[in-house]
């Protein structure tokens, strides 16, 4: 062999070696990012859990109180799942059976609930809880609850309109009229659990509902830019548009960071139910506004548009008053726990990548609670509802799940 291919060859090799050893280091630290998250949020959740003590259908932790304490509240708020599903989060994360028995333990307690039909956030309620239960520890009666509940939240759908209806009434900031049939961005995250009761039923009504209600939203919730409105108000005789604007964002034309997350999701998993083109490319431009509106470290303010030339709160809206950039983290978790997901189904690295870096700016101690603190929540600094004063740079459980659903996609990355 000449001495110009042997030092090819050994160029080669030493080649492969330094590849194999810089992934072998990436996967190090994300095995040991993985692990130490994991072992704090065990270690977190223990403490809620002593804190909240057994079920009773009056505990489920929302939130903390001005003075730092635990804020619970009864199965009927919108947010009951998400500490059942985060403790399904570890029982998948940790393959403790500890954690399977406490996650089935708070999941029972949400039974009553598959009857319910005072909202449309019965996905956030039943399928955070019994749709995790379901994947991960399946019982004969999970299927049963699930589909009961997908009625339940079929029960308000309008075919004339073709959407479901979000809230009972309500009126807009600037505005005294109430509004007829509000239809609201959250609402995408809760045909999961129609497109879940279709399969497992094979009744094709629920897919049929939730692809009509994503077809209405894809129709009107969203600007040229992709930018979205958060609240969209129908008239119940015509199915004509009545309204578009907020009641949790900064202004009537600006871009809620959560509504966007749950758009980005929502669209996302719709694709994953369909197939269907639309609904990924319609996903990829909501994550794109998102990406590209983002500060230094991935985590958004609360409203992309606060405090900008031609954006202006009316009315009762504490956002007149309070226009500070506060960060949600809540819309990060979301938003990372989303992208991992699209970038799986778009081979788009970017999506990974983002996703990635927003789960390491939520885990670092600028977001994430020391241990203790923070009412026994993981992730701080995240905001309800400026506009009616309410949990403002707070803890909030749902991020929680979904920083703890980003974590499992991370590790399940392929």
């Amino acid at each position: 062999m000449k001495t110009s291919t042997i030092k090819v060859f050994s160029l080669f090799i030493a080649g492969i070696f330094f590849v194999t050893s810089c992934k072998d280091e990436k996967n190090k630290e994300k095995v040991n990012f993985i692990q130490e998250n994991v072992d704090f949020a065990k270690a977190q959740t223990l403490k809620m859990l002593e804190a909240t003590g057994e079920p009773t259908g009056k505990n489920y932790p929302r939130t903390a109180n001005e003075n730092g304490t635990l804020r619970v509240t009864d199965m009927y708020d919108w947010t009951p799942g998400f500490f059942p599903g985060s403790l399904w989060y570890l029982y998948e994360l940790t393959g403790d059976t500890t954690w399977r028995n406490s996650a089935e333990k708070w999941t029972h307690s949400l039974e009553p609930l598959k009857t319910y039909t005072g909202n449309h956030d019965l996905g956030f309620m039943m399928y955070c809880s019994y749709g995790n239960a379901a994947r991960l520890a399946p019982k004969p009666e999970y299927k049963d609850i699930l589909i009961e509940s997908a009625q339940s939240l079929s029960t308000r759908y309008n075919d004339k309109i073709q959407s479901i209806k979000s809230w009972n009434g309500g009126r807009a900031w600037g505005d005294t009229t109430k509004w007829a049939f509000p239809v609201i961005i959250d609402n995408m995250m809760n045909l999961e659990l129609l497109f879940n009761a279709s399969k497992i039923s094979g009744d094709k009504k629920f897919y049929d509902i939730a692809v009509k209600h994503a077809n209405t939203t894809l129709k009107n919730h969203f600007r040229e830019d992709f930018g979205s409105f958060h609240v969209l108000d129908y008239d119940t005789i015509t199915g004509d548009v009545r309204f578009k604007g907020t009641a949790q964002g900064f202004s009537d034309n600006s871009t809620w960071a959560r509504g966007q997350a749950w758009a980005i999701y929502g669209f996302t998993m719709v694709y994953r139910e369909t197939k269907d083109s639309s609904y990924l490319n319609t996903a990829k431009h909501l994550a794109d506004y998102f990406i590209k509106n983002l500060p230094a470290d991935f985590v958004p303010v609360w409203d992309f548009n606060v405090g900008q030339a031609g954006y202006t709160p009316q009315g009762k809206s504490y956002a007149v008053e309070f226009q500070e950039k506060l960060k949600d983290a809540s819309a990060a978790a979301i938003v990372s726990s989303a992208l991992f997901e699209l970038g799986e189904m778009t081979k788009n690295k970017s999506y990974t990548d983002t996703a990635t870096k927003m789960l390491y700016s939520l885990a670092s101690p600028n977001y994430r609670a020391a241990l203790g603190t923070n009412a026994n929540f993981l992730i701080m600094h995240c905001v309800g509802s400026i506009p009616h004063r309410s949990e403002i740079d707070v803890p909030l459980c749902y991020a929680d799940y979904y920083f703890l659903e980003a974590l499992v996609r991370y590790k399940n990355l392929k």
